[in-house]
């Protein structure tokens, strides 16, 4: 497929270098914990009051 005279050039380079981010970015992106929504059963409930005059 790709050989080590590849990796040696700019590209090959740059490739590398993308592909360690994607890697890296799937790894941090699975250790994320979201923060429920605020349609869901789990999210804070805001009160407001309203006086309409």
């Amino acid at each position: 497929m790709y050989n080590r005279s590849f990796f040696q050039t700019k590209l090959g380079q740059a490739a590398t270098a993308s592909i360690l981010a994607m890697v890296a970015f799937v790894a941090m992106s699975g250790q994320m914990q979201m923060a429920p929504s605020f349609g869901s059963a789990h999210a804070a409930t805001i009160n407001c009051d309203v006086e309409l005059a």
